[in-house]
């Protein structure tokens, strides 16, 4: 009876990661003002600002809109495995998605998403390299560079555990 009643408790205290996940999204809408603050700041500077500047600035909202699509995916997936399925408005709303993304699959496109991050930096590096040392340059492709074989490894390992026959259950990435 007793341990029927932890398990119970235990088992209720998912709901507690609902919290976390609120405090995603409303960091999410904060950093969205300051996506739309950027945006606007290139707007108002449209004449001012050299070609690459502006490149560079469009490189800055692209890596945005990378990180936002990564913190909902993480909240979502996490909170459809871990508190509550969202199968049911996910068949209303076109997610399902949401449903078949497992926390192994989770962990490959955030490994894509950090290499798609990682690249952009990289290439805003690149463009501004005149104004960079060559020490700086190096740690930033040697970090690049440990986010793309960490990407890899987990891409292998996801495939070698599909080989061994594991049901197909993820979403393809």
């Amino acid at each position: 009876m007793m341990l029927a009643k932890l398990a119970q408790l235990l088992l209720a205290g998912r709901f507690l990661l609902a919290v976390f996940f609120l405090g995603l999204l409303w960091g999410l809408a904060l950093f969205a003002l300051r996506f739309a603050a950027k945006l606007w700041d290139m707007t108002t500077g449209l004449w001012e600002r050299s070609e690459t500047e502006m490149l560079i600035e469009l490189l800055h909202l692209v890596d945005a809109a990378l990180v936002a699509a990564l913190v909902l995916m993480v909240a979502l997936a996490s909170y459809d495995s871990l508190v509550d399925r969202l199968q049911r408005e996910a068949d209303q709303r076109e997610l399902r998605w949401v449903s078949r993304t497992d926390h192994g699959n989770l962990k490959i496109k955030i490994a894509t998403a950090m290499v798609a991050i990682s690249s952009i930096h990289l290439l805003q590096i690149f463009l501004r390299a005149d104004h960079q040392d060559d020490r700086t340059i190096l740690w930033r492709i040697v970090i690049h560079l440990v986010f793309l074989v960490g990407a890899v490894l987990l891409g292998v390992l996801d495939r070698i555990g599909a080989h061994r026959g594991e049901p197909e259950r993820n979403e393809k990435v």
